[in-house]
């Protein structure tokens, strides 16, 4: 299982990577004010990094407790993507309603874009992860 210094790493780069993708991107698609996006940006990487670490850290004991692995497969991964972004959806709602001054519903339009982008970026992202950040439980089940 991967370790509490190595979840920092994994949480806070894929943060910093996502927020530079999606500060412009958010600006261009909705007509916003790249400040505007990058202050709900900002916040909001704060509030899913901290999901993050706790989503990941549960769903890898989880995984262990039922597989006795936290080895991935695409399903799992696809699960794993979905689950965490469905759960920070209820929590940022409220926030881009407030902060943009908009209505629940277009506030929940982009935050499923958003969602949706991120679902993508974090399954790319996690697959990267694992691929550059091995754990040896992993390498030991390829050799064998």
């Amino acid at each position: 299982m991967r370790t509490a210094r190595d979840r920092i790493r994994h949480a806070i780069s894929f943060e910093i990577i996502g927020l530079a993708l999606i500060t412009p991107l958010g600006a261009w698609a909705f007509h916003v004010p790249m400040h505007d996006i990058g202050v709900l940006g900002v916040v909001g990487a704060t509030i899913a990094t901290l999901w993050n670490y706790i989503y990941n850290f549960g769903f890898d004991n989880i995984m262990q407790r039922l597989t006795g692995s936290t080895r991935k497969t695409t399903l799992i991964r696809i699960l794993h993507a979905v689950m965490f972004e469905v759960g920070l959806l209820f929590v940022l709602l409220p926030l881009f309603a407030w902060y943009l001054s908009v209505s629940l519903w277009q506030a929940f339009l982009m935050d499923v874009s958003f969602a949706l982008f991120y679902m993508g970026y974090a399954f790319v992202f996690n697959w990267a992860y694992d691929r550059l950040f091995p754990l040896p439980e992993w390498q030991e089940l390829e050799a064998a």
